[in-house]
Order: structure tokens, then sequence, then C-alpha cells
């Protein structure tokens, strides 16, 4: 039984997402791409168009689970309040479609994508290449790392899942 993953990389101007496949263990691109706001918004209506963009993204893809990269500790206390808050729409947008939410530190990410919780940005980029047997890395930088969730959720155990023997 084949299922969908949305990948959700939040952020405020840029929010990345990932689209893959996963059928007995395969794992394939459907789509990546991003959602910006513009800078001259005020903070709510960048929000708004964020909110608005995943609930089409829902719609359009109708995954089975949804991946969101957690927060981890910031030291620019301004980025990781933008954050926060896109990531609380993201979560809204979620639970409003009642979709599974799986969640991912960005240590996680690193140690299930490349097996190297310390890996740099390109290897994991190398890796998501690699992984979805791409020609070229995903871009911009936001999607790649929303692909890299969305493998993620992919690798995760469905609930309710039986294992074949």
């Amino acid at each position: 039984m084949s299922r969908i993953i949305l990948g959700l990389d939040p952020g405020t101007a840029t929010t990345g997402f990932g689209v893959v496949k996963e059928d007995q263990g395969s794992i394939a691109l459907v789509d990546c791409g991003y959602i910006t706001t513009p800078s001259t918004n005020s903070d709510s209506d960048r929000l708004l168009v964020i909110g608005r963009a995943v609930e089409k993204l829902l719609k359009t893809y109708r995954p089975d689970a949804v991946a969101v990269e957690k927060l981890f500790f910031a030291k620019n206390q301004t980025t990781a309040m933008a954050v926060s808050q896109s990531r609380g729409v993201l979560l809204a947008s979620i639970a409003r479609a009642q979709l599974p939410l799986l969640e991912y530190t960005p240590l996680q990410v690193k140690q299930r994508i490349t097996g190297y919780g310390r890996a740099d940005k390109r290897q994991i980029q190398q890796m998501v290449k690699a992984l979805l047997k791409l020609d070229q890395v995903p871009q911009p930088d936001d999607a790649a790392d929303a692909l890299a969730v969305a493998i993620c959720g992919a690798a995760e155990k469905p609930p309710n899942a039986t294992i074949g023997i």
C-alpha cells in the first residue's frame, strides 16, 4: 500500500515543502517547492499566506501524513520566534485536516538521512538526491530540507501497519 508524505520546513519568509510517495520501502519524489511571503506584509498577513498555501498543498496532494521539522534552540531569538509562529500555523492547518503529524528535530533528520547527526547541509542534500534518484539536488535549500523531513516520515512505520512474514 503506497503512502503520500508531505514534508514541511517552517519559516516566515520561506517555508519549504516536499512531497514523496512511499511504496513498500521505495521512496519517490512527487513534488517540491517553497512558499514565500512578501517582507512588506505584516506578520499576521505573512502567516495567513503560509496557512492558505499549506491548506492548498493538503488539498492538492491529500497526504497520508505530514512531517514537520521541530524547532531547535536558536541563538537568534527573533528568528526563533518567527519560525515558531510559522510552525504554529502549519500545525493548526494539519490539525484542521485531521492528518497524522510526524515531527523531527534537525538532529534526527541528519541521523536518518545521512547516518551522522552532525552532517552539513550539502551532505543532506546529496543524500536526498541519492535516495530519491534525482539528477540534481532539489532547489532551493528549503525544498531540499522539506524533502529530507518527508523522507524521514516515509521511513516511519504507518499506524496500524502489520509486518509481513
